[in-house]
């Protein structure tokens, strides 16, 4: 196997989601602070690029539920770090691929804040090898995650958005710029990110004139523990593909979407893939 496709079977983690189990639910709560900001539900938030959202919108006064799989402590810990910095947070256990736990989910929000005004779809998993080799579990396990737990909690989110008078709210789904370039190695994970890409552009097409906001972010080669020991031959590699020279951070995505889901200038942005991704897609 050449070099590049080393590169794209062991960088998947940065392209993509450290793996999340699936399990059963559990609503963990926190003390509730004074914040009066939008409540924003956000997947798979417990670490990563997850929790940088989930933080950076709490610093904005945000509540914010934070969603796990399965890391418990490092959720509670987010959520500490959120009312810290004036935000408040609740952390609720829920496998996003299982109706029922969304279900579950949503409710847990609605009895602690009492609306839904921002989703932000970030859960996700990878189960990487070539096509020639994959499972179809490896394949399904990913659709089911990736793309499936998009749609499920994007339609449990708008039903309860649609209930507010006036109606609104904003969706922003994490894809890939592998849904958009492919990556061998990936196949399952480019068609999630792909098909996300064309759920975005379609719930924007559907909600638009209901004050209904829906955009996607397709984040490239972000700083990660995976990033981190890949060594200095393959960085270089990896960092040729890289106009801007260097690995994204968490931190760079999680502004992009508080802009998305937070700032008035974004109120007319809808249906949009917005690349941040050093200059990897033109």
């Amino acid at each position: 196997m050449s070099l590049a496709s080393r590169a794209a079977l062991r960088t998947t983690s940065a392209l993509g989601r450290r793996s999340v189990s699936r399990s059963t639910r559990t609503v963990r709560s926190v003390t509730r602070c004074d914040a009066t900001g939008p409540v924003c539900v956000v997947t798979g938030a417990s670490r990563g690029i997850g929790a940088a959202i989930a933080l950076k919108l709490g610093e904005s006064g945000a509540r914010v539920v934070v969603n796990y799989a399965a890391s418990e402590g490092p959720a509670n810990a987010v959520c500490e770090q959120i009312k810290a910095a004036g935000g408040d947070a609740i952390a609720v256990k829920a496998n996003v691929a299982n109706p029922e736990e969304v279900d579950a989910l949503f409710k847990a929000t609605m009895d602690k804040f009492g609306e839904v005004n921002v989703l932000v779809n970030n859960a996700g998993i990878t189960r990487d090898t070539l096509m020639m080799r994959m499972k179809l579990q490896q394949w399904q396990e990913v659709i089911d995650l990736n793309l499936t737990g998009v749609f499920l909690c994007t339609q449990a989110a708008t039903k309860l958005m649609g209930k507010k008078k006036p109606v609104s709210g904003r969706i922003v789904n994490i894809t890939s710029v592998v849904g958009v370039t492919g990556n061998a190695g990936q196949v399952n994970y480019s068609a999630a990110k792909a098909g996300v890409i064309g759920l975005t552009k379609t719930v924007a097409r559907e909600y638009a004139g209901r004050n209904i906001q829906c955009n996607a972010i397709a984040p490239g080669f972000i700083a990660s523990d995976m990033t981190a020991v890949l060594g200095e031959e393959l960085e270089k590699k990896i960092l040729t593909t890289i106009p801007a020279g260097r690995y994204g951070q968490p931190e760079e995505i999680a502004g992009m979407v508080k802009f998305l889901a937070m700032d008035p200038a974004a109120a007319y942005i809808t249906g949009q893939t917005i690349h941040v991704d050093g200059g990897m897609v033109m």
